[in-house]
C-alpha cells in the first residue's frame, strides 16, 4: 500500500484548491478546482462533491485520478493519484455532509469521494520532476 508521509499530509492540509484530473473511459479529460479535501489516513482522501458533474460521470467510467497539490511558500508539490469510490449514503458521506456544512452551510455535498492512494510523484521543477516518491 502507498502511504503519505506525514510531511506530504501537512503540504496537502495547507493547500486551499486542489485541482482534481479524471478522465473518461474514451480518455477525454477533466479536470475540476476542489476545495473540499480531508486526508482521512496516509492512504486515504475524502473529496466533497458540491458541483461535479462530469468528474462524476468521469469517474462512474474509468475511477482513477490525480490530485494536483502545491505549496506557494515553498514550491513543493506532489501529484497523487488513486482509485476512487464514489458514495452518496452511509456513516463516510454522512460525516463528508457535516464536514462540508461546518465549512460552509449554504452548500450541499451531493456525494462523498474516497480516493486511496495508489502512487505520489513530485512535481518541483529539477533533475527530480516527475520522481516517483511511493
Amino acid at each position: 500500500m502507498v502511504k503519505l508521509t506525514e510531511d506530504m499530509i501537512e503540504l496537502v492540509k495547507a493547500a486551499k484548491i486542489y485541482p482534481l484530473a479524471t478522465a473518461s473511459k474514451d480518455g477525454e479529460p477533466n479536470v475540476v478546482p476542489v476545495g473540499m479535501l480531508r486526508v482521512m489516513d496516509p492512504e486515504t482522501i475524502w473529496i466533497g462533491n458540491q458541483y461535479m458533474k462530469a468528474t462524476i460521470q468521469n469517474l462512474q467510467e474509468n475511477p482513477r485520478a490525480c490530485i494536483y497539490v502545491r505549496s506557494a511558500e515553498t514550491k513543493e508539490c506532489l501529484k497523487i493519484k488513486g482509485d476512487v469510490t464514489i458514495l452518496n449514503s452511509g456513516a463516510d458521506y454522512e460525516r463528508m455532509k457535516d464536514m462540508v456544512k461546518e465549512r460552509r452551510a449554504d452548500l450541499v455535498c451531493r456525494s462523498l469521494l474516497v480516493m486511496k492512494v495508489s502512487a505520489i510523484y513530485t512535481c518541483k521543477s529539477g533533475p527530480d520532476a516527475g520522481a516517483k516518491l511511493a
